[in-house]
């Protein structure tokens, strides 16, 4: 233990687990050599089974995340769906490569 606490807390903070639904999607994305990733569109299911294509995102911001351990990047976005415009968050769950669309 360093004088004062200092390096003991050295983890990246946790942000506990995601709540809310979250809908599994299939996602196209551009990545730079430095590793930023932005996401082109999307597809998803809706209850019927119809496989929907958002190509329509719009990135409002996105911030570095840890879910109950999992490091993630959380894109704060418009979609547009069907003609609406829903605000919605799209999760990157880096080691498992998974994307999970969470509306607002």
């Amino acid at each position: 233990m360093g004088t004062f606490g200092i390096g003991t807390n050295n983890q990246p903070p946790n942000s506990g687990a995601v709540t809310g639904e979250q809908i599994e999607i299939a996602v196209q994305s551009w990545s730079t050599c430095s590793g930023k990733t932005t996401p082109l569109m999307f597809k998803v299911k809706d209850e019927d089974a119809e496989i929907h294509t958002i190509r329509q995102i719009q990135v409002l911001s996105q911030e570095k995340k840890n879910y109950a351990g999992i490091p993630s990047v959380e894109y704060d976005c418009l979609i547009t769906l069907l003609g609406k415009q829903f605000p919605a968050m799209l999760i990157h769950f880096l080691t498992e490569e998974k994307w999970v669309l969470k509306y607002k």
